[in-house]
C-alpha cells in the first residue's frame, strides 16, 4: 500500500527567487524507510515541511503540484492541501533537527502528555500511552526531569516519544542526528530502527549520516538544487559514488575505500558496510 504520494511537487518561498522544491515525484510504502540525502539547500528540509501539511497551511508561498497521505489504518486518502496539521499529525509526525525547539513543558511526562491532552483523550488512554511510549524510547525513569536537564540524545529520543504518542503511521524525521555527539547519534539511530523493524512504522529520514542510511534504508532518494536526481536501492545508490562525490554528500568510509577499488580494478561492486568490504577483500575480484 502506498502511504505518501508526492506528485509534481513545486514550492518557492513568500519573497524568495527561487525554488525550493521543482517538480518532485515519488511514493512510500507502507512499512519502507525512506533514506532521503543531499547537499545543504538542496530541499530536503522544505520536502519534509510538506509531507505534514506545515507548507502550505502553516508556511505559505507558491506551491504546485500535491501531497496525498493514505492513512493504513482506514485507507482514507488526505491531500495537504486541504487537510488540517493538527488532523494530520495523528497520521504524520515530524521530528526536526534541533529538540529543543519542540520541548516546552516542565517535565517529561508533561511533553509526551501534551498532544494527547490536545486531543481530548480520557486519561486512562493517555497513562497507557505514555506508559508505551517511555518504554519504546528507553526513558522510563525520567518522567519528572525537566527536558533541558536531559541529554542530546535524550532530548531528541523525547521528541520522538512526543511524535510517537500520537501514533502516526508514518514519521518524518529531518537531519535528527545532526547536532548530537556519538552516544546520542546510536541512541537515535538504533530507536529509528527499532521503530520501523519491529513496530511497522514507515520512517521517512533527512539524514547527513549517509552510512546508517546506505545500510538499513529500503530506498534513498539524492536532492540537488530542489530536485530528485537519483532514486534507487542502496546499493544502487552506491553504484554512483562519483555523482554524490561531486555534490558534496561525504560518503561511508567503507563505499569510499570500495569506489577506489574499484577503478583499480580490484573489486566487482561497492561496499556498503566496514563487513560488506571486509568480506570482498577475503574474495577479490578476477
Amino acid at each position: 500500500m502506498k502511504v505518501i504520494s508526492v506528485e509534481g511537487l513545486s514550492f518557492r518561498y513568500r519573497r524568495a527567487k527561487d525554488y525550493s522544491l521543482r517538480d518532485v515525484s515519488f511514493e512510500v510504502k507502507k512499512g519502507e524507510m525512506l533514506g532521503i540525502i543531499g547537499p545543504s539547500g538542496s530541499g530536503k528540509s522544505t520536502l519534509c515541511l510538506t509531507l505534514n501539511g506545515i507548507i502550505p497551511n502553516s508556511i505559505k508561498g507558491d506551491f504546485e503540484g500535491d501531497v496525498i497521505i493514505r492513512d493504513p489504518r482506514t485507507g482514507e486518502e488526505h491531500s495537504t492541501r486541504e487537510t488540517p496539521v493538527p488532523h494530520l499529525s495523528t497520521v504524520v509526525g515530524l521530528v526536526l533537527q534541533n529538540p529543543e525547539s519542540q520541548l516546552f513543558n516542565m517535565t517529561v511526562e508533561e511533553e509526551i502528555a501534551f498532544g494527547l491532552e490536545n486531543l481530548g483523550l480520557d486519561r486512562n488512554e493517555i497513562l497507557r500511552r505514555l506508559r508505551w511510549v517511555l518504554e519504546v524510547t528507553g526513558l522510563k525513569g525520567l518522567e519528572k526531569e525537566f527536558p533541558p536537564n536531559l541529554s542530546g540524545g535524550q532530548q531528541q529520543r523525547l521528541a520522538i516519544a512526543a511524535v510517537l504518542a500520537m501514533e502516526p503511521s508514518i514519521i518524518v524525521l529531518d537531519e535528527p542526528t545532526s547536532q548530537l555527539d556519538p552516544v546520542g547519534k546510536k541512541e537515535v539511530l538504533g530507536l529509528i530502527s527499532l521503530l520501523n523493524r519491529e513496530h511497522g512504522i514507515t520512517v521517512v529520514l533527512v539524514e547527513h549520516h549517509t552510512d546508517y542510511v546506505l545500510r538499513y534504508a529500503d530506498r534513498v532518494l539524492v536532492m540537488d538544487g530542489g530536485r530528485i536526481i537519483l532514486e534507487g536501492r542502496p546499493e544502487e545508490i552506491a553504484e554512483e559514488a562519483e555523482t554524490l562525490k561531486g555534490l558534496g554528500v561525504k560518503l561511508p568510509a567503507s563505499l569510499e575505500v570500495s569506489h577506489e577499488l574499484r577503478k583499480r580494478g580490484l573489486l566487482d561492486r561497492p561496499a556498503l558496510t566496514p563487513e560488506e568490504l571486509l568480506s570482498r577483500l577475503a574474495r577479490p575480484s578476477r
